[in-house]
């Protein structure tokens, strides 16, 4: 199964996971995000709802994916403007959006503040 992890790193944990990449070390698939809040920001309700709709659907135009939704196209456009511009969603090359994964993981811990 291709699993893809988003997830919370910073800049020197992803420095971190980078250099051990670079010595072959596996990460597997992972997406970052600097803070939960942008995180969240990201990946809103209807954002997650066109994730579930493309998990194992191979490419498919913004229409398409519209049309599974029962959303207006251009709100869809909206969303998968901002999906394709974090990484969680490729352009295919026959010009259609795509999920490459077959499944999603979020992973992240969420501490207290420094007081």
């Amino acid at each position: 199964m291709n699993t893809v992890t988003l997830g919370i790193a910073s800049h020197d944990a992803m420095t971190q996971s980078f250099a051990a990449a670079m010595r072959g070390e596996e990460q597997g698939q992972f997406i970052s995000f600097d803070t939960p809040e942008l995180l969240f920001q990201t990946l809103t309700e209807t954002r997650w709802n066109l994730l579930r709709v493309m998990i194992g659907a191979g490419p498919l135009s913004i229409r398409a994916v519209a049309r599974r939704l029962d959303r207006d196209v251009k709100r869809v456009h909206e969303d998968v403007t901002a999906l394709l511009n974090c990484g969680v969603l490729e352009r295919h090359e026959s010009g259609s959006i795509v999920f490459p994964y077959d499944a999603i993981h979020v992973d992240f811990t969420l501490r207290a503040m420094a007081a």
